[in-house]
């Protein structure tokens, strides 16, 4: 059987992409693979999003920034965008979905409480995606 496999993607792959990858791989373990990516990736990890997420145990510290893949994209059974300006174009046979994510910044909400609210928000939606992949792979 074949693990269910899911890229996640934004435009700097240094902040929510990241921190979507991390909990995933805390929430399903081995039952999914797991991948992120940037339309324009960064040069590292937001140190923002690195402290928010090891306040919940997950250590993206040692992540590096990577360029979205047009191979990759076509090999994962889903490619899910985060916030409103990474776009990626569809490929037949590749499921999409975006997720419009919480921008604290929006209402004022900077710094550290910023990144708490963005990985509140991006843990819940990965928690029931990785529901969703269990359910609909098994052997």
């Amino acid at each position: 059987m074949s693990r269910p496999s899911v890229l996640f993607v934004c435009v700097k792959n240094g902040g929510k992409s990241q921190m979507a990858a991390g909990l995933m791989r805390r929430a399903a373990g081995d039952a999914v693979e797991v991948y992120s990516a940037g339309t324009k990736p960064g040069t590292a990890v937001n140190a923002l999003s690195a402290e928010s997420l090891l306040e919940v145990g997950v250590d993206i510290s040692g992540q590096t920034p990577t360029l979205i893949d047009p191979q990759l994209v076509r090999d994962v059974d889903l490619v899910v965008t985060l916030g409103r300006e990474a776009h990626v174009d569809p490929v037949e046979g590749t499921r999409f979905e975006n997720w419009d994510t919480d921008e604290p910044s929006e209402r004022g909400i900077d710094g550290i409480e910023r990144m708490r609210l963005a990985r509140d928000d991006i843990a819940a939606r990965v928690t029931q995606l990785a529901t969703q992949l269990r359910t609909t792979h098994q052997p």
